[in-house]
This record gives structure tokens, C-alpha cells and sequence, in this order.
């Protein structure tokens, strides 16, 4: 099956057209799926009749679904959604006419492997985190829920499962929020990050959270478990920033497959003054040479120009829904300007 998608007449990045005149055409493939972007339109039909003659493909003409993943268009921009792929896993897990919640979870929740008792079958468990897990293609908002509680895939215990079953009847509250490409973005990086210090129970490992906009539109997001324990909050942020800086590396090397250039410096935004001071300062004290392949990443970076880094008060922390579990009016704030 084949979709295709005509960039330059929604106006959603300004596209540009390969040297010496050449078109360019991208193609998303999965399995037998396929997704064509051009800024011609003449040319998606040629290469559709092309396919078409070499494999006998099925044209579904402009992109509306693909892999569970709902598109809408507008005058502001194109909107992508789980609506039906939300109903499913409520429908499925028994949901659908549960009361819905505000917040996926408790605020001050403190999940380790030895709370709540283990579950007999822990295979519906495993099988819901990995639906949920595949939501957060568009739900930023749950993903650290879901990354906190894909900690415990091996033993999940009672106390998981009922933690779990919150995020659900919390999806029940909003099944078709998405996010918002949107049509007026400029081509700038920008970015937040923030971590969670120790706050892994069991392992005392930190939480790195970010989020990357094009222009205004929201286009990559991450909350993770660091791999390391640090042993300060500023070391914990100076992951967090150093992980956010080899993720825009990644986007202006995509960008650039795309023809679209990015010749100014990307930005970071923290809340984090000592993580600031240690980026800008060339001296390596005893307290930050455990990280300095993290510290010379950083400031390499800074140095030519690449980066620049911005001080942001911890109330206007975007990056704080991917590292813990927010109050409900700090949780919508967030996700109005996100």
C-alpha cells in the first residue's frame, strides 16, 4: 500500500529542490508499506506508476493512516494522532468506561521492584507496556510513566499493574491528543533537557529528559534512564545536556539528507546554573573530571559556534514531563505550549 504526501502545498517545511534543478523524493518504507514525499507532485505520479508496473501496488492517495498513526490536515498544519489505536487498548484492557483521571500518575510515587506482590501471569502486563510504549509516537505525555514502568517487565507486581492501569484511565480523558506540525515553523533547532537526580529506587541512576522543536513544532522527545549513577545534580544535567547535543547532531545531519540547511547554532535550555557555569568555564575541577569526555563534548560544540546554551526558570522547564510525574495544572501548562 502507498501514500503520498505533497509537502510544498501544505506549506509545512520549506522544502528545497536538489542541485542543477533535480527533484528530490523521499520515501518511508515499512514492510509493504510505503509513504512518498516529494516537492512534485508531478513526479509522486510517476514514480507511483513505476512501482505500480515493477510490484502492483495499491494507492491509498494522500497520507490519513499509516502504522496506527492518524493524519490530519488544516490551515495551521498537519496533526498526528492515536485516536483509534488509544480505543483499542482501552477497549481491550477493559477501560473504555472507566472514570478518566487528570494526571497519569501520583506525583511522589516512589515504584521499585518490591513493591505490590509479583503477578502470577505477567505476560498481559509485558503486552500492555508495549501497546503504551508505541503510544508515545505522538502521547509525549506518558512517556516517563511508560519508561518508569518499563522497568519492571521482568518481575511486574500487583502495585505496577494498578500503576498502569492510571495511565489508562488517564488516555481515557483525551484519546485523540496528538501533536501539531505546524505550518508557520522555521527551520531552527531548539531544545530542553532536565534530569531527575538518583531518582531510580533501586539502582539510584538519574532520569534524562528532553524535547526538540523545529520552529514551534514539537519533532523528537526522550525520557530515559541514564546508564551511569552521578554523583551530583550537576553531573546529572551534564548527561542530560550532553545526550540533547548528540541528538541535534543527528537532526542537522537528517535535515541536511533532506536539502534543508541549518546554518545557525542550535539552542539548549536549562534550569540548571551550575551546569551552565561548568559548560562555560575551560578549567576542569576535581569535581567534574569523572565527566569530562562529557565536558569536552560540550564545549568543543560551544567553541565552534555550534551550540548555544540559555538559562530557563524551572517553571518554564518544558523538559520537566519527560523526568517526573507533574501536578495536573503544571502537566497542562506544559503541554499547551509543547
Amino acid at each position: 500500500m502507498l501514500c503520498h504526501d505533497h509537502l510544498l502545498k501544505q506549506n509545512i517545511v520549506p522544502w528545497q529542490p536538489c542541485l542543477n534543478g533535480a527533484t528530490f523524493t523521499a520515501l518511508l518504507v515499512y514492510v509493504d508499506d510505503i509513504i512518498v514525499a516529494s516537492h512534485s507532485l508531478d513526479f509522486i505520479f510517476v514514480l507511483k506508476s513505476f512501482l505500480n508496473h515493477q510490484f502492483r501496488i495499491k494507492d491509498l492517495g494522500s497520507l490519513r493512516y499509516f502504522l496506527a498513526i492518524e493524519v490530519a490536515r488544516s490551515p495551521t498544519g498537519i496533526h498526528l494522532c492515536q485516536r483509534k489505536y488509544t480505543l483499542d487498548i482501552l477497549a481491550d484492557s477493559g477501560h473504555l468506561a472507566s472514570k478518566p483521571l487528570k494526571i497519569p500518575m501520583d506525583q511522589n510515587h516512589k515504584l521499585s521492584k518490591t513493591t505490590g506482590t509479583p503477578l502470577a501471569d505477567p505476560t498481559s502486563y509485558k503486552q500492555l507496556i508495549g501497546r503504551l510504549l508505541y503510544l508515545t509516537l505522538t502521547r509525549l505525555d506518558i512517556s516517563y510513566h511508560i519508561q518508569v514502568l518499563g522497568r519492571f517487565m521482568d518481575k511486574p507486581t500487583t502495585t505496577h499493574l494498578t500503576t498502569a492501569n492510571k495511565v489508562l484511565r488517564y488516555l481515557k480523558n483525551a484519546p485523540c491528543q496528538g501533536i501539531l506540525l505546524s505550518s508557520t515553523s522555521s527551520v531552527h533547532l531548539q531544545g530542553y533537557y532536565d534530569s531527575d537526580w538518583a531518582s531510580c529506587p533501586d539502582t539510584r541512576k538519574s532520569v534524562t529528559g528532553y524535547c526538540i522543536f523545529l520552529g514551534n513544532s514539537l519533532i523528537s522527545w526522550c525520557s530515559k534512564k541514564q546508564n551511569v549513577v552521578s554523583r551530583s545534580s550537576a553531573e546529572a544535567e551534564y548527561r542530560a545536556m550532553a545526550t540533547l547535543s548528540t541528538e541535534f547532531t543527528w537532526l542537522i545531519q537528517l535535515l541536511s539528507d533532506l536539502f534543508i540547511p541549518h546554518p545557525q547554532a542550535t539552542e539548549m535550555f536549562c534550569d540548571n546554573q551550575a551546569t551552565l557555569h561548568i559548560a562555560a568555564n575551560p578549567v576542569f575541577h576535581e569535581r567534574t573530571k569523572h565527566i569530562e569526555l562529557d565536558c569536552h563534548l560540550i564545549r568543543d560544540k560551544i567553541l565552534r559556534g555550534s551550540i548555544k546554551t540559555a538559562h530557563v526558570s524551572t517553571h518554564s522547564q518544558l523538559a520537566d514531563i519527560f523526568t517526573k510525574s507533574l501536578p495536573s495544572y503544571t502537566l497542562y501548562s506544559h503541554l499547551s505550549k509543547i
